[in-house]
Formats: structure tokens, C-alpha cells, sequence
């Protein structure tokens, strides 16, 4: 136990504020990582561990998603709020965090992954972004329904980022296909042209 002590802090920590926890900012990038890790031993089996992918992964986790979604569900318990109907609350966060939110932040993943490994960011989006969005919304929706409705503000960052590992898990395996069906077609296509 001792050795998920620096995990469990903010658990007993004061309420959430604008100055939110370094946990929060710090946890996605360790658990974006291990879904990375967990993508390419467990799903992908490479035989050899690409470290700068896991890299890039902890950078979006750590800069840019922890920030996000610890602003986010501020942004969400202040704005949307039907105090007499507390289902049509929960109803109107998780369809302004899907519309808005998630599909934002898998643009802005793919985008920046695709600059971080020296490609182009539309390449990646045409060939990822509305199958991994698809998939977004047959997962995240529940999660989030369950999240805004049980889980207190200040620990909703660690709920998503709990079931983000196997979500990061298939984002870092999409993220790594993207591109290689176009990469086989073009050989196939360099092939027929070495026979003709």
C-alpha cells in the first residue's frame, strides 16, 4: 500500500478549488503512460518497448489532458445546474461533456501526437478520429452519468483517469495503427507498379 501512498493523497484532501491539486495534474500523466505501456505489451505485443511513445503519451496525460479535465468538471459543476431537477443536471453534463469535451480533446490528442511524431495531424484524424469517437460514446457516457451523479468534484479526475487506462490503452493502440493501412496500400500499390 505504501508503495500507492503518493496516489491516494488528494483522496483526503481539502475541497476542490481553483488551485487544484498537483494529483490531479500528475496522475493522468503517469496513467497515460501505463495505458501506453499496457497498449503495446498487452494488446499490440511488441517486441520491443517504444519509450518515446510512452513519452508523448505521459506529455499529453501531464501538459495537456490533466489541465483540461480538472478545468472541465470545474467548468461543468458551475455552469450546468438545474437545482430542482437533479437528473436533467446529470442528462446535461454528460451531453456537453460528449459533445464538447470529448470530442475536443480526441481531436487535440490525435493532432498533437501526430505533430509529436513528426506527421501530419490530418493524416491521423482521417484515418482515427470518428471510429475512436464512436467508440468514446459507447464507454464514456455511463462513465460519466455514474460520475457527475456519485462521485464528489474534487475526485472526478480520478474516476475518468481510473477507467483512462483502458482507455489510453485503445487510444495509444489507435494512435499507433493510424496511417498503416494507407502505409500497406501504398506498398501494394509500389509492388504492382515494380511488376507491371
Amino acid at each position: 500500500m505504501s508503495l500507492l501512498r503518493w496516489f491516494v493523497p488528494p483522496l483526503f484532501s481539502s475541497p476542490f478549488s481553483f488551485n487544484p491539486d498537483p494529483y490531479q495534474l500528475t496522475r493522468p500523466q503517469v496513467l497515460f503512460a501505463t495505458g501506453d505501456v499496457m497498449a503495446q505489451h498487452l494488446v499490440e505485443k511488441v517486441p520491443t518497448h517504444n519509450y518515446a511513445r510512452t513519452g508523448r503519451m505521459a506529455l499529453y496525460g501531464g501538459a495537456i489532458f490533466g489541465p483540461a479535465a480538472t478545468t472541465w468538471f470545474a467548468f461543468l459543476a458551475r455552469r450546468i445546474n438545474f437545482p430542482a431537477r437533479p437528473t436533467l443536471t446529470i442528462a446535461a453534463r454528460v451531453l456537453t461533456d460528449q459533445t464538447v469535451f470529448a470530442s475536443t480533446n480526441l481531436f487535440c490528442f490525435l493532432s498533437s501526437m501526430a505533430l509529436m511524431e513528426g506527421g501530419d495531424p490530418r493524416d491521423k484524424l482521417r484515418s482515427s478520429y470518428f471510429t475512436a469517437l464512436e467508440k468514446n460514446w459507447m464507454v464514456w457516457p455511463a462513465v460519466q452519468a455514474i460520475n457527475f451523479r456519485f462521485v464528489p468534484l474534487e475526485h472526478r479526475v480520478l474516476v475518468v483517469n481510473v477507467v483512462s487506462l483502458g482507455w489510453n490503452c485503445y487510444l495509444s493502440y489507435v494512435n499507433s495503427q493510424a496511417g498503416k493501412k494507407e502505409t500497406v496500400g501504398e506498398k501494394v500499390k509500389e509492388k504492382a507498379e515494380e511488376i507491371s
